[in-house]
């Protein structure tokens, strides 16, 4: 087995790119922050981001606990890889790693800052001091049973290989989250205050008159509102305008408060023709016209 070890200090980076060196330099599995990764799946561990403190953050990912550690153990001599890379803030955290594993010292040492410019270092430091935004290297569908409620954003990685067999123009998929350790501090959202941002959004739409809310369902899954929309007649396209509103409250609602939004529902409930400031003549007549049939709901993204 050949154990590889990419050390930088905490929030510089390294998972964003351990599947980037991983990939150009032909290595299978990631052990990183408690988790025993292959490409897209977690085969082994509980990740340290989803523990309370930052001292339990930090022996979850050295395996302090023997419960954890032996998981893993077990699953690396199961799948018997022929390389592992392994994620550390330092060369005695990555030793020990190895040492509670059971697998052998690394053979090979990669800085940080010979993957990544000065530049990309300091951006992903100041978003990790002022935003606490964590990286995981594994696509959101991967990771939403882990990380319940906490999912803040998809990224994509786009690279080029650097063989010629492999030139072609890769993307992968990494997820951003907020740890239950959260810099931040601790915080609690009432359904008030989700409600109340999910209405706002929704009326920010022009041809949106009033939104309301009729449903919100929380659960440790993540989160399900469901709003009544009154429209104002006009020549666009509700279906669209429906399917636009659904994805913008669900990414404002995520943007701001962390949590995972499952499914946005929005119904038109009513479409009303707005009477005029001014008739043009004496003959107009004010007209309003309100149709109370309830537009077939939009589908949920």
């Amino acid at each position: 087995m050949k154990v590889y070890a990419l050390i930088g200090a905490s929030g510089t980076g390294k998972s964003h790119r351990s599947t980037l060196l991983a990939y150009r330099e032909g290595i299978e599995y990631i052990i990183d922050d408690g988790l025993l990764i292959r490409g897209n799946a977690i085969l082994a561990g509980r990740s340290a981001k989803r523990e309370n403190t930052k001292i339990g953050a930090a022996k979850r990912a050295v395996f302090f606990d023997q419960e954890h550690a032996e998981q893993v153990r077990e699953k690396i001599k199961e799948i018997q890889p022929e390389s592992i890379l392994i994620l550390g803030i330092s060369r005695r955290m990555v030793e020990l790693i190895t040492k509670r594993l059971g697998i052998p010292a690394p053979q090979k040492y990669f800085d940080i800052e010979s993957i990544a410019t000065p530049q990309e270092i300091s951006k992903a430091l100041e978003i990790r001091e002022k935003e606490n935004r964590h990286v995981i290297p594994l696509p959101t569908f991967a990771i939403e049973k882990e990380f319940p409620g906490y999912l803040l954003d998809p990224l994509k990685s786009f690279f080029i290989g650097k063989s010629k067999s492999s030139s072609q123009t890769r993307a992968l998929e990494h997820s951003i989250v907020r740890p239950l350790f959260s810099s931040l501090g601790n915080y609690y959202l009432s359904e008030n205050v989700i409600e109340q941002i999910a209405v706002h959004v929704a009326e920010e739409v022009e041809s949106v008159i009033k939104a309301k809310k009729t449903a919100l369902i929380s659960n440790n899954s993540g989160i399900v509102i469901s709003l009544d929309l009154v429209f104002k007649y006009g020549q666009y396209n509700l279906p669209a305008v429906l399917k636009e509103i659904q994805k913008s409250v669900k990414n404002k609602l995520e943007s701001l408060t962390g949590c995972q939004i499952n499914q946005v529902n929005v119904v038109a409930k009513r479409v009303i023709l707005q009477k005029m400031s001014k008739p043009k003549n004496k003959n107009q007549k004010y007209i309003e016209l309100q149709s109370m049939k309830k537009i077939k709901k939009a589908p949920p993204d």
